[in-house]
């Protein structure tokens, strides 16, 4: 199954509160936080060519609302060495990874570039995680209404599952596990709060995003 198979637009009808008011709060805080975060993203762009050369940026295919396709923006973690084809999931320890990329990876600043993907509508400041292509047929038997929600920057999975590199157990199947523990679980709660979200709980959820990168919040995912 691919990204085109996903087309379903009866699930890209955003609900009256989920429309202009949050479009608005999306555009105001992704313009207010590229302004002052730029001397960071600088930086940043300057370590990584430093370290490895270009490029400085991940693009990579993700499902976005309604099943459409689009091109999400990361810094690099990984060496420029590694092939793009490679274990679309990151792990602990992950031998891919550079000096620079695993505090990226820890400090989330890997997703700074996202804010570009909110400016242009594909992405909003609260969401469920887009999914790579290599996972479009998990969205079935009820998953599939997800798609209805623009992929986010924050929300409860991402919270949740802050350390969701260190969940696969050793010897088993990464993508299996994923597929068949990861995924259902952070559908089942993203299914269970973006129904009845509002602006005030998302606002809730960044603020304890925020907290679980500085480690004030309970490790992700250890409740399961």
């Amino acid at each position: 199954m691919n990204a085109s198979d996903l087309s379903l637009h009866r699930y890209f009808s955003p609900r009256p509160s989920h429309g202009f008011a949050r479009r608005s709060i999306d555009l105001t805080v992704a313009m207010m936080a590229g302004m002052v975060l730029s001397p960071l993203m600088l930086l940043i762009i300057v370590a990584l060519l430093l370290e490895g050369g270009w490029p400085f940026l991940f693009v990579q295919t993700r499902i976005g609302a309604g099943g459409l396709p689009f091109r999400m923006y990361k810094f690099r973690k990984f060496a420029v060495r590694c092939s793009p084809n490679g274990l679309p999931l990151t792990v602990a320890r992950d031998s891919r990874m550079t000096t620079i990329g695993a505090l990226l990876a820890t400090t989330k600043f890997d997703e700074l570039p996202q804010l570009w993907n909110v400016l242009k509508g594909d992405m909003a400041i609260v969401g469920p995680r887009p999914e790579s292509l290599v996972f479009a047929d998990c969205f079935r038997e009820g998953f599939e209404s997800l798609l209805q929600y623009r992929p986010g920057l924050f929300g409860p999975t991402q919270t949740l599952f802050r350390h969701e590199a260190h969940l696969y157990p050793q010897g088993v199947d990464p993508v299996l596990f994923y597929r068949e523990i990861l995924f259902p679980a952070k559908a089942r709660i993203d299914l269970s709060y973006y129904p009845k979200r509002t602006i005030l709980s998302d606002i809730a959820w960044i603020i304890r995003c925020f907290l679980a990168v500085l480690e004030r919040a309970p490790p992700a995912g250890e409740r399961l």
